[in-house]
């Protein structure tokens, strides 16, 4: 849609679909790691200094030697540090993998994390490392407030807030609102499928003074083409308008 090289990023690595909706060429697929704990027992003399130091309990002693939960480890390298008798070394552990696809002037860079990993902020860190400087970058977060959005959205120059008119909508924008303005970054809101609830949504936006971007119809062709795995853009060529003062919004935002 716009007439320059994009990225996009796919940051939403527990369940990435981005890539359902264009069609390219794979370009590269790399493994990501983190460094977790290995133990020499044979070094090792029960001091407990790991355990004592690790906020997320990967690796705990009771006097006796460290018992690792790796699932837990935020490869931090603390338990390495602390060691007296340097008996922890550090060795990767697989969490998923960042795919790169080129379509036309886009090139789009997704995260897998693998079945069963619970670090996903490390795996998105990974994805945003691709990002080229002097090169407009939309990155696709994960839904809700945790730690794996507050780690796509970091860094960011502007979020878009997507929510709906109803009261689920509501209640879940006012949370990422608040999330937004704590760590500082400017943003506005793109109400999705006007028409199906109430006003409150808006009201909230105008007590608030958040910007409202862009207000898209309760249209059932969209989910239609959705379903079909199409761009709205293609599919329905009277949206792309829409879109293109969205951007403009946006970079007007920035400029200010």
């Amino acid at each position: 849609m716009l007439d320059a090289p994009v990225q996009l990023c796919d940051c939403d690595v527990e369940e990435p679909n981005v890539h359902l909706f264009l069609k390219g060429t794979a370009r590269a697929e790399d493994v990501i790691t983190i460094p977790v704990p290995v133990v020499d027992e044979n070094l090792c003399d029960a001091c407990g200094e790991c355990s004592r130091f690790c906020q997320y309990h990967a690796i705990v002693s009771f006097g006796t030697k460290p018992l690792l939960f790796l699932e837990m480890c935020h490869g931090c390298g603390g338990c390495t540090k602390v060691c007296p008798k340097k008996a922890i070394r550090e060795q990767g552990r697989r969490i998923g993998v960042v795919e790169t696809m080129q379509a036309g002037n886009i090139t789009l860079v997704t995260g897998r994390l693998d079945v069963g990993v619970a670090m996903a902020p490390p795996l998105i860190r990974a994805v945003k490392t691709r990002l080229q400087e002097n090169t407009t970058a939309i990155l696709d977060a994960p839904p809700g407030t945790s730690c794996p959005v507050i780690a796509a959205i970091r860094g960011t120059d502007f979020v878009v807030l997507v929510t709906e008119p109803t009261p689920f909508g509501l209640h879940d924008l006012k949370l990422a609102a608040g999330m937004v303005r704590e760590i500082g970054i400017p943003f506005g809101v793109v109400i999705n499928r006007v028409g199906v609830g109430d006003d409150r949504v808006h009201a909230y936006c105008r007590e608030q003074d958040i910007p409202i971007l862009l207000e898209i119809p309760d249209d059932r062709r969209i989910a239609e083409a959705y379903s079909r795995g199409e761009l709205v853009v293609e599919a329905l060529p009277e949206y792309r308008g829409h879109f293109l003062r969205l951007w403009e919004r946006i970079s007007a935002t920035q400029c200010a």
